[in-house]
């Protein structure tokens, strides 16, 4: 079963109610958008208002990513589920 990592941003400010984290992005490993908007749903915003999504990048290059603060604060972004920001899972 082939899985797709996706990079998530949203529109939030400091001043919307969010879960710690996430106004960088978010990523996730998924099998299809759809599945990738349910774990965002289930694992991050479960109480928090889901915001709308600003940016979605399917088969997202990590290393791409914000070496800064991204890269070393990821986990395994090769199984299913939320890999950026830890804590989520």
């Amino acid at each position: 079963m082939k899985m797709t990592r996706f990079w998530f941003t949203f529109n939030l400010t400091m001043r919307d109610p969010h879960p710690p984290g996430v106004l960088m992005g978010c990523g996730i490993t998924a099998l299809d958008e759809e599945d990738a908007i349910r774990i965002l749903k289930e694992n991050v915003f479960p109480t928090h208002p889901f915001p709308g999504i600003k940016t979605m990048v399917a088969d997202v290059d990590v290393s791409k990513l914000d070496q800064g603060h991204v890269l070393p604060n990821m986990g395994d972004s090769t199984r299913r589920g939320v890999w950026f920001p830890l804590g989520y899972s």
